[in-house]
């Protein structure tokens, strides 16, 4: 049997570039409704970049943290990672009508 942490790599390795889910996406992809606890498994994320956590975001568009920081110079890493992929990045925000990747 998988532990959490495995599924929420699993996920996450599905997500393609120029796309983003949400913790909140994932966290309910696997029936559950703990979002931190998503958080927390990707902010130790040991596979990256082949597990590409940086396409995970907070549900309000936000781009939130990055391997355990919420701002400064991760999160700019996070951001520089997103644009390279494509993804345009408005005042912190992706825009997820456009971005979005559903699970299936």
């Amino acid at each position: 049997m998988k532990s959490f942490s495995e599924k929420v790599y699993e996920l996450c390795k599905r997500v393609p570039k120029g796309k983003v889910v949400t913790y909140k996406d994932i966290a309910l992809f696997l029936g559950i409704n703990g979002y931190r606890a998503v958080g927390q498994v990707l902010r130790c994320n040991p596979y990256a970049p082949k597990v590409p956590c940086h396409r995970v975001i907070r549900s309000d568009g936000n781009v939130g943290g990055f391997k355990g920081e919420i701002r400064g110079k991760l999160v700019q890493e996070k951001i520089k990672m997103l644009s390279k992929e494509g993804i345009t990045i408005e005042k912190g925000k992706v825009d997820l009508a456009k971005y979005k990747f559903q699970f299936n």
